[in-house]
């Protein structure tokens, strides 16, 4: 179940930054402009915390915290009082009335997610609820790890230029980035000395910030007891040297809720378009393999009746790419998409040695393919 705040305010401009602060939390926000109406919103939603203005018109943060604590079914739930007035006296008054905290107006988004989460237990949208990040977004990675050429390797392997690496060789340096900018993923080197790895997990994962933040642990293969404390610690997943980039880049893309389709996927004027990349290791063809249904769906609801599937640049054909492509083609079957082929001389002749492709027809070019309908 949603966590719920109820923000009571009479500006309307404190409720949006309310709103606006928590939006990328698994938060329901509710809002009211007066005591009034924020007693009868608390005793009908229940909510987790109620953020309270001191001045209102109709009834005023004070008398309404004061019905909240006689009341005995409102009176556990937390309040933070907004205030403008920061004076010593006024603030003591405030503190005495029963609340959680309070904040002084005008305030940043950030102070009051930092005190709210020390009240209620903030959680990122779900990768169901959050908007999925495509391959064109810009991604900031934190590379926390002594040895520079690492970082070099990492900056040059990974193959989105959107993706942008910052390498940092200490804790102390790591946890500067991230109190100025928060990154989307932050892998640590689990061989920092001093027990450093360690220390920076628990460091991260104290501050609101980066709580949620994936922490992927960096490890040489062998360094199986390294690896089995970073487990324990609970760090997102284990990336070992040296890196396979292929599987590097799809927990990235899980990690940060990433839709890669579009390096496979592609609508034209009136069909679906499937290629396969040069090299298609078994990643790749996971990859396809776990988008097709969805992506053959959404043309059949957008009105497109073909598939082109262009496989041209393989350099191989393997028995793992003939499983993929009688799966793709069943799919379209299934849908009633009419697919074609495309492929090189050579990928014509590599599929006629495997029984199930011995016999399929290939156009050589995607221009044939577009103009045979």
């Amino acid at each position: 179940m949603r966590l719920k705040i109820l923000t009571v305010d009479d500006s309307k401009a404190v409720r949006m930054i309310v709103r606006k602060a928590f939006r990328n939390f698994d938060i329901d926000i509710l809002e009211s402009s007066n005591g009034v109406e924020g007693l009868a919103a608390a005793s009908k939603e229940g909510p987790d915390i109620i953020l309270l203005d001191v001045t209102m018109p109709v009834m005023d943060g004070v008398e309404m915290l004061a019905k909240l604590k006689a009341d005995a079914l409102l009176k556990p739930i937390p309040v933070v009082m907004l205030t403008a007035e920061a004076g010593k006296e006024n603030v003591l008054k405030i503190a005495k009335l029963g609340i959680r905290d309070y904040i002084v107006k005008p305030f940043k988004e950030e102070v009051l997610v930092e005190k709210v989460a020390r009240i209620i237990d903030l959680k990122p949208l779900s990768s169901e609820g959050a908007r999925k990040k495509t391959l064109k977004d810009e991604c900031t990675f934190l590379v926390v790890e002594d040895k520079p050429a690492i970082i070099k390797q990492i900056t040059d392997g990974l193959s989105n230029p959107n993706w942008k690496v910052h390498g940092v060789a200490t804790t102390g340096e790591a946890i500067d980035f991230c109190s100025k900018k928060v990154p989307d993923i932050i892998i640590i080197s689990l061989s920092l000395p001093d027990d450093g790895a360690s220390v920076l997990f628990k460091l991260l994962r104290s501050q609101v910030k980066t709580k949620f933040t994936p922490i992927f642990g960096l490890s040489v293969k062998t360094a199986v007891a390294e690896q089995q404390n970073a487990q324990q610690l609970g760090v997102s997943t284990l990336i070992t040297k040296p890196i396979d980039f292929d599987d590097f880049e799809v927990k990235i893309a899980k990690a940060i809720n990433l839709d890669t389709s579009e390096k496979y996927f592609s609508f034209d004027a009136d069909f679906l378009c499937i290629r396969l990349p040069k090299n298609a290791t078994q990643t790749h063809l996971n990859e396809v393999s776990a988008f097709m249904k969805a992506k053959a769906s959404e043309a059949v609801d957008n009105g497109f009746l073909r598939v082109i599937i262009d496989v041209h640049e393989l350099t191989n054909v393997n028995v793992n790419i003939i499983k993929l492509l009688v799966d793709s083609m069943a799919t379209c079957q299934e849908l009633s998409l009419k697919y074609q082929l495309v492929g090189s001389p050579q990928v014509i002749a590599e599929c006629k040695n495997f029984e199930e492709s011995r016999n399929w027809t290939f156009f050589e070019s995607m221009e044939l393919a577009r103009a045979t309908k």
